[in-house]
């Protein structure tokens, strides 16, 4: 592997680039004809890489923040890491039916159907500094809904934060003039 690497030996700069792209798998076909899965398994089961990504993602956040929310599912898994690496506290955004009430509740557009995200709006204190964090950029319609969410439970989104962007697609026009973020462009 090619690139450089922190003085602690931690994987760094492009030599992290290089072994998220060579850990990510893409699955033609999954979860539907036409769409092409982006496996983050492999990345997840090598503890230095992933606990690289997680620092990187903490260290390329715009300010200080208050909670990290992540989507379902594999949204929580990076997002609660970084929510400890800031100090900050992890939100979970759950499909819907999957938290008891009250919820508060946004529905959008996929690049293969329609889904519904919520969250208790007691877990957002008014003012709050909300970083959103995600696997995957695609079409940006959960990171949008997720955003719109957040915002009508009086959060204050300070950014994006994703794992790769499928830059093919067009998630970041959906989320035009907010800060995104994404270690890979894909």
């Amino acid at each position: 592997m090619s690139g450089v690497q922190d003085v602690s030996g931690n994987l760094a700069g492009q030599a992290l680039v290089d072994r998220v792209e060579a850990l990510v798998r893409s699955v033609p076909d999954y979860p539907t004809p036409g769409v092409v899965f982006k496996d983050i398994t492999p990345l997840l089961a090598d503890g230095p890489a992933f606990e690289a990504v997680v620092r990187e993602m903490a260290a390329r956040v715009p300010g200080p923040v208050d909670l990290v929310a992540g989507m379902e599912a594999r949204g929580f898994i990076l997002a609660a890491p970084v929510a400890m690496a800031l100090g900050a506290g992890f939100l979970p955004v759950r499909k819907a039916g999957k938290l008891p009430g009250p919820t508060a509740r946004r529905d959008y557009e996929l690049e293969y159907g329609a889904a519904s995200v919520e969250l208790h709006p007691f877990t957002v204190p008014a003012g709050s500094r909300v970083l959103v964090v995600d696997d995957v950029l695609a079409t940006g319609g959960t990171a949008q809904a997720t955003v719109e969410l957040l915002e009508e439970c009086g959060a204050e989104v300070v950014g994006l934060s994703f794992l790769m962007d499928l830059t093919f697609l067009p998630g970041r026009s959906r989320l035009a003039g907010r800060h995104v973020d994404a270690l890979l462009a894909v």
